[in-house]
């Protein structure tokens, strides 16, 4: 796989398993009785710590893998599972702004819970980052561009969440999660893939 199908690759799997559109109406639900100062406080909270909580996952899950012992086709095989299970639960379940609104019990909701964890790094973004990971050991030009691309869809879900109340009044709730389907099911063919190649190796 040449670099820029890997950057194509890696951004479709990150963006189905963030998506960022469908934090939208989260961010809304859980900010509705804060000003503007306090919206963007609680943005730029939510994605300093999703930052940290996915970037320390790349690296420490491809650690604790290795010094497992666990070889990478199994790790495929069982993640690709997972992620299927998620992608299935996204295009037949709540989808991610319904469940996650669920989330919310008051106004005094913090920007980690439920907005940096689980509503941008959920378990979903956690295993996909690791595996993609995992399937780049060894190739630091390929982890750079997954920090990047990480990084980079990171960005657009802050600017997403600044101007979550335009994206809301153009898309509606039910523009939200008809998306949110939609990248479940790009996410299930990814997931498949994952599967096939582990059962292969």
């Amino acid at each position: 796989m040449n670099h820029i199908d890997f950057v194509i690759n890696t951004f479709i799997v990150l963006w189905a398993v963030i998506d960022p559109i469908g934090t939208v109406p989260v961010f809304i639900a859980i900010t509705n009785k804060y000003d503007s100062k306090d919206k963007i406080k609680i943005a730029k909270n939510a994605t300093f710590f999703a930052t940290i909580i996915l970037l320390f996952f790349m690296f420490v899950g491809e650690v604790l893998l290795r010094n497992m012992g666990v070889p990478l086709a199994a790790f495929q095989a069982s993640g690709g599972i997972i992620l299927f299970l998620f992608a299935i639960n996204m295009i037949f379940g709540d989808s991610k702004p319904e469940e996650e609104i669920g989330l919310i019990k008051s106004s005094e909701e913090t920007a980690i819970f439920p907005l940096a964890i689980p509503s941008i790094a959920g378990p979903g973004a956690i295993l996909a980052l690791v595996l993609t990971a995992e399937t780049s050991k060894g190739n630091s030009i390929q982890l750079s561009i997954i920090v990047f691309v990480l990084i980079f869809i990171l960005a657009l879900n802050y600017l997403m969440m600044r101007l979550s109340h335009k994206i809301n009044n153009f898309l509606g709730r039910s523009g939200a999660i008809v998306i949110s389907k939609i990248m479940g099911l790009i996410l299930a063919s990814i997931a498949a893939n994952n599967i096939l190649m582990g059962i292969k190796d």
